[in-house]
């Protein structure tokens, strides 16, 4: 049997790390079983969909690299198969017209709160053999008696009896087909084997098992995931944060962190943290995850967005932070500044790309203002010599190269009989406009000849004109 998954998001919004996490764990199933993942477009809520939340979608799934197999399906592509579905139910006998008003409903509903019953249809019209109208409904006709069991493979053995459910709109007044008989269709048609989603959808399974069984068609297997909590133990929601799979990567996480993130988020292999794409799909099993809720945490979210930009290879950071300085109005490809030296430079003090970016500026454009606090400590009596010395020195190398900016700056030490902190500081915030860096030399080697004779230029005038 070839496994079949597929991710069936609605495109009312963007891509939230709850779908995204769903995502992942069908996508790893798929890949693991060497099977298909499929990407379905579940937007029959004309209302709320929108083109841009499924560009949304796209992009998330685009970023995490999440790839599907086939073209991504859209519900409404496929009413006509959904309306002749909703004819085959009526003609066996399995669905049926209903006239009930919403008024009827609504006090129908009322009555049974009031007599402490569970708000349900009561059938009325279940046999009365309604004809059709632009009042009707279709009603699947669920079976009144036996027990829909489902063997989740998370939760486990889950039992449902039919008297507990009622009979479900499967077509609106208007003829457009509701979520649980769309979702039957799509998932019979496509030939899923494996439905991994949400424990949100529990309510919703028992029902589309019997709109199956009326159809005769075989069953996949159901995992349902549990719920992602924020820190509170509130239901994960933007007031914790971001949760936009995008606004993730807009402040500067790795896709490759959230998604070491959001595999651990429920599921485990061991003690084991760190995990490579590669070894997500070895080991990931459906068995291992968690029934219970998980918490979002930020701060280990950030410790592995840290841990990948230091371990990474370079050349896989670049063209994120590539991006990220575009966002600034710098093209990084025009520059001459190595990119690969840089993210070197960077990572250790940079948990964010959006930070490695910001502390990379000045490699790229001059900075308006020196640090005061900065400037007024480097810039000191003795400063101007100390700059004027490693401008002239600086000027003379035609090879720039870190070792030899490295000598240039300990010979100037020992010539002027000053301690290297004395060099060092003032040289930093002259070409950096800060006392923060990276070492010395690499910040040298990175920013060029041209730019730091101008900047070493542009500081001594400033002490001139401060002092």
């Amino acid at each position: 049997m070839t496994v079949i998954t597929r991710f069936a998001p609605s495109p009312t919004g963007y891509l939230h790390v709850g779908g995204a996490r769903t995502a992942l764990f069908s996508w790893l199933y798929a890949r693991k079983h060497g099977g298909t993942f499929i990407l379905r477009i579940e937007d029959t809520d004309l209302e709320r969909s929108t083109q841009e939340s499924v560009q949304a979608i796209f992009d998330g799934m685009e970023w995490l690299g999440l790839n599907y197999d086939t073209e991504p399906s859209f519900q409404t592509h496929n009413f006509p198969r959904y309306k002749e579905i909703i004819a085959k139910l009526l003609e066996t006998g399995h669905a049926y017209y209903c006239d009930c008003s919403k008024e009827d409903l609504d006090i129908l509903r009322e009555q049974q709160m009031v007599a402490k019953e569970k708000p349900r249809y009561n059938g009325l019209c279940r046999d009365a053999h309604k004809p059709q109208s632009d009042k009707t409904v279709v009603r699947f006709k669920t079976p009144i008696d036996g027990v829909i069991t489902i063997p989740d493979l998370v939760k486990g053995e889950i039992s449902v009896a039919n008297k507990e459910l009622d009979d479900l709109v499967i077509a609106r007044t208007d003829g457009s087909p509701t979520y649980n008989l769309t979702v039957v269709v799509d998932d019979m048609d496509m030939k899923i084997t494996h439905v991994i989603r949400g424990d949100d959808h529990i309510n919703n399974t028992p029902r589309q098992i019997n709109i199956l069984k009326a159809l005769n068609a075989p069953l996949p297997k159901y995992a349902h995931l549990p719920m992602i909590l924020g820190s509170d133990g509130a239901r994960l929601s933007k007031r914790h944060g971001a949760v936009s799979v995008m606004q993730f990567r807009d402040d500067g996480y790795l896709p490759q962190a959230l998604l070491n993130y959001l595999v651990r988020l429920g599921w485990s292999h061991g003690d084991q943290e760190i995990f490579s794409i590669a070894e997500m799909i070895e080991f990931f099993d459906l068995a291992d995850v968690n029934s219970a809720a998980s918490t979002f945490n930020m701060e280990k979210l950030l410790w592995l967005n840290h841990h990948y930009l230091m371990h990474s290879e370079p050349s896989e950071i670049v063209p994120y932070l590539t991006w990220h300085l575009k966002q600034l109005d710098i093209d990084a490809e025009q520059e001459e500044v190595n990119l690969i030296q840089l993210v070197k430079a960077q990572r250790e003090r940079c948990k964010t790309l959006v930070e490695m970016a910001a502390a990379s500026v000045y490699f790229y454009r001059e900075f308006e203002n020196y640090d005061e606090k900065a400037a007024k400590k480097a810039f000191g009596d003795g400063s101007e010599n100390v700059l004027t010395h490693l401008k002239n020195a600086f000027a003379q190398l035609e090879n720039w190269e870190k070792e030899a900016l490295h000598d240039v700056v300990k010979n100037t030490a020992e010539t002027l009989e000053v301690g290297l902190g004395k060099v060092a500081q003032p040289l930093r915030v002259a070409i950096c406009g800060s006392g923060v860096s990276p070492s010395i030399d690499v910040t040298l080697t990175l920013l060029g000849k041209e730019k730091t004779l101008a900047r070493l230029q542009r500081a001594i005038l400033h002490i001139q004109t401060t002092s």
